[in-house]
């Protein structure tokens, strides 16, 4: 599951010697893209009581990604190398130059190192991987999409989130580019303080009440739940049939969660007959 290098003292070091490793893969079996960028933090919030989100300044002006990829993440002096799925939007690295992602405390040393040592301006190194994505062209058929999120797997889903509400604001604005359908997010958690990005997400179906739409699970609230979340949230796990009603030729659905989730709605998806070419799906552990 994980790589180790030496340790480094310098994060330029590291990058040359990564740029000699361009045929590892991690994370699944996607090959790489061939760039590996410095990058800084610039900036770092703690979106729950045990997930800390980063801004990384992205030093290669060649660095790209597609909506729900994710980065390994490469720390001088830390010889295991991390994988953490960016949660930020294409458009942001081609305007600002950043990527955000959301790291889960766990005794994972990238983890443990995101959490408890890194600062504002720590040096990294990162490099794009994963063939989980959404990145339509202009001329491709409008598909609506269903993306269903369980717990710190929102990451690459709200990364999908926000690159279909920058093509809706591209449509309203230019008449031009892809014409998205619409889009729900089924979206689970232990209750709502790790329901990561929730004011994020309102905004957004706020900003589109007729394209985005969300419907929150918590399955273990013990605490009363805010009148600004109550309209959006059910007490339960996604359903079944939640997901089944929004089966049509049209959409597209995007999974991530714990394994036994993502299998389940691959797998009922499947058995109502949905193209395995219109499931897309990442299993975090």
């Amino acid at each position: 599951m994980y790589r180790f290098f030496p340790p480094y003292s310098d994060y330029r070091k590291l990058i040359y010697h990564l740029k000699g490793c361009q045929g590892l893969r991690s994370k699944g079996s996607s090959p790489f893209t061939s760039i590996v960028s410095a990058a800084k933090v610039c900036g770092a919030a703690n979106e729950s009581p045990s997930v800390k989100s980063l801004r990384l300044l992205v030093a290669d002006q060649d660095f790209s990604f597609k909506a729900g990829q994710w980065v390994d993440f490469f720390i001088p002096g830390v010889s295991v190398v991390g994988g953490f799925s960016i949660c930020s939007s294409p458009r942001l690295l081609e305007q600002e130059r950043i990527i955000e992602l959301a790291v889960k405390y766990t005794n994972h040393p990238p983890a443990l190192w995101v959490h408890n040592t890194c600062t504002l301006d720590s040096e990294v190194a990162v490099r794009v991987g994963g063939e989980f994505f959404f990145d339509p062209q202009p001329a491709d058929a409008s598909r609506n999409l269903v993306l269903i999120a369980g717990g710190v797997g929102i990451n690459p889903l709200l990364s999908i989130l926000r690159h279909a509400a920058d093509l809706l604001r591209e449509q309203a604005n230019k008449r031009s580019g892809y014409e998205i359908g619409t889009i729900k997010l089924f979206y689970s958690a232990k209750n709502t303080s790790e329901l990561l990005f929730k004011k994020n997400i309102l905004d957004l179906v706020n900003e589109f009440p007729e394209k985005i739409a969300c419907s929150l699970h918590v399955t273990k609230q013990t605490t009363q739940i805010s009148a600004e979340l109550k309209p959006y949230i059910t007490e339960g796990r996604i359903t079944e049939k939640e997901i089944r009603d929004h089966i049509s030729k049209e959409t597209l659905f995007y999974i991530c969660g714990p394994p036994p989730m993502t299998d389940f709605f691959s797998k009922q998806l499947e058995n109502h007959h949905v193209s395995k070419e219109h499931i897309c799906f990442e299993k975090w552990w």
